[in-house]
């Protein structure tokens, strides 16, 4: 099965632990500017990047993410 990136879900998951987008700023030490490019889709984040908002926000990174299913590539 073959997927690709689909829309953001940061936001979302923010809105579920009750955070706000400059708390999860502070946490990671990047600017709110820089988390907002992600919730708007503007930016997508590194596997690096990711792997920590996952940590902060308890979730996978999978979570992080709409997927598209685009495939079977067997």
């Amino acid at each position: 099965m073959a997927y690709k990136v689909g829309r953001c879900l940061l936001q979302s998951r923010l809105d579920n632990a009750a955070m706000t987008q400059q708390q999860l700023a502070d946490k990671l030490g990047v600017t709110k500017q820089q988390i907002s490019k992600y919730v708007l889709d503007r930016q997508k984040m590194s596997l690096q990047v990711a792997k920590n908002v996952a940590s902060v926000l308890n979730c996978h990174i999978e979570d992080l993410y709409e997927w598209i299913e685009v495939g079977n590539k067997e």
